[in-house]
């Protein structure tokens, strides 16, 4: 028997409801799919970890995302007591159920996009 999950708010504009729009508010900021994506893959990471995880991202900008995630209830934030103390972000339920989302994007990206040739890389 599949649980299911409460389901979260989320403000709309307009006359209609649309979950795709809602959707995008959730995970359609720049960085938070490959956020999803690290913690999908890795588990439970720390700050640091999930910064090496997410190349090109800054420290406020994960901060930023992280903050914004756990306000959405898709991340958690978990302070660790350990010598020393430790926090640990970990997806919730919600954020975990957002897995055939994030594979299909990487799916999609992996089959159809290819990095740009950079003027360093054409040069033989």
């Amino acid at each position: 028997m599949t649980e299911t999950l409460n389901q979260l708010h989320v403000w709309y504009q307009g006359d209609e409801w649309c979950p795709i729009t809602s959707t995008t508010t959730l995970i359609g900021k720049k960085w938070h799919p490959v956020i999803i994506h690290r913690l999908l893959e890795y588990g439970p990471s720390g700050f640091n970890e999930l910064k090496r995880a997410v190349d090109g991202i800054s420290s406020k900008v994960l901060s930023d995302s992280l903050e914004d995630l756990e306000s959405k209830q898709l991340v958690s934030r978990e302070i660790v007591n350990e010598k020393p103390v430790r926090v640990e972000y970990s997806l919730t339920k919600h954020g975990e159920s957002l897995r055939p989302v994030i594979v299909s994007m990487r799916d999609w990206g992996t089959e159809y996009l290819a990095p740009a040739e950079t003027p360093e890389s054409s040069v033989v």
